[in-house]
């Protein structure tokens, strides 16, 4: 039996969100801070830049984590590589490859409590059956999720210009019943949601972090013509076709990296 003190009960520490086996709370203030950066933490604050963490309670559920994104971990709980095998660890090995996340994510089993490192970044938590269970991620979104739901590496449908697009020719997608935790850099009241019903939609730019995996996603010119894709001055667009939800930040990936980077 174990008891954790200052922590729910600190009343610097929200509870700004749940699903599933996870919660996300996020540090009201930074107290940990020195003279010289105080000036910083407080406009940080300001600006809503502040600590996140995600706790998840392992009696409802296994957790599978992205590689070292554990902090601490109390009670009855127990990690696995959740290699089932010598081809399991081939398939991950090659998915990883392609898709930049890590090939192992350690699986935790247990009744006990386990917390994420500490963020800067937003913590979305999203359920597969309001996504047709099935999504593609961008690079770098995911941080953990129900173990019970299987990973895949996504191809493009248009190898010869996916690169062009700024997407990459892979994406990590997500099948299954259960919860998503994703560290997005805009904020969960800024992203657009475009639904689709035998529809389209065209993207200039790397805007989209994620889509249902009911989607199909190719990179195209915007107009009928070369001509026409040169008179409208955006060239190539990502393109996304069926019936599906679509997830829009506002800024692109890149330039919020850049201006995170000027942040912190």
């Amino acid at each position: 039996m174990y008891q954790i003190r200052n922590f729910y009960d600190n009343d610097d520490i929200k509870v700004i969100d749940e699903m599933g086996p996870f919660q996300v709370i996020e540090y009201q203030r930074d107290l940990s801070v020195a003279p010289f950066n105080a000036q910083l933490a407080y406009f940080c604050q300001e600006m809503n830049i502040r600590k996140r963490q995600v706790v998840c309670d392992l009696s409802k559920g296994n957790i599978t984590l992205q590689a070292g994104a554990m902090q601490w971990m109390a009670g009855d709980v127990n990690a696995t590589t959740g290699i089932k095998g010598a081809g399991d660890l081939l398939s991950k090995a090659m998915r990883g490859k392609v898709t930049g996340e890590s090939a192992i994510k350690p699986e935790y089993k247990g009744d006990g409590t386990l917390v994420l490192e500490p963020t800067y970044k937003h913590i979305l938590l999203l359920d597969l059956s309001e996504w047709g269970n099935s999504v593609v991620l961008d690079d770098g979104l995911f941080l953990a999720c129900d173990a019970r739901l299987k990973h895949k590496t996504v191809a493009r449908t248009n190898f010869s210009s996916a690169v062009a697009g700024g997407e990459g020719l892979f994406n990590l997608g997500i099948q299954g019943e259960g919860v998503v935790c994703l560290e997005s850099e805009c904020p969960r009241e800024e992203l657009v949601e475009v639904e689709l019903r035998n529809d389209v939609l065209k993207v200039d730019g790397n805007f989209a972090i994620l889509w249902s995996g009911s989607l199909d996603f190719s990179v195209e010119r915007s107009g009928k013509s070369l001509l026409g894709s040169a008179a409208s001055g955006e060239g190539l667009v990502n393109v996304y076709r069926g019936t599906g939800k679509v997830l829009l930040a506002p800024v692109g990936s890149d330039a919020m990296k850049c201006a995170n980077m000027h942040e912190i």
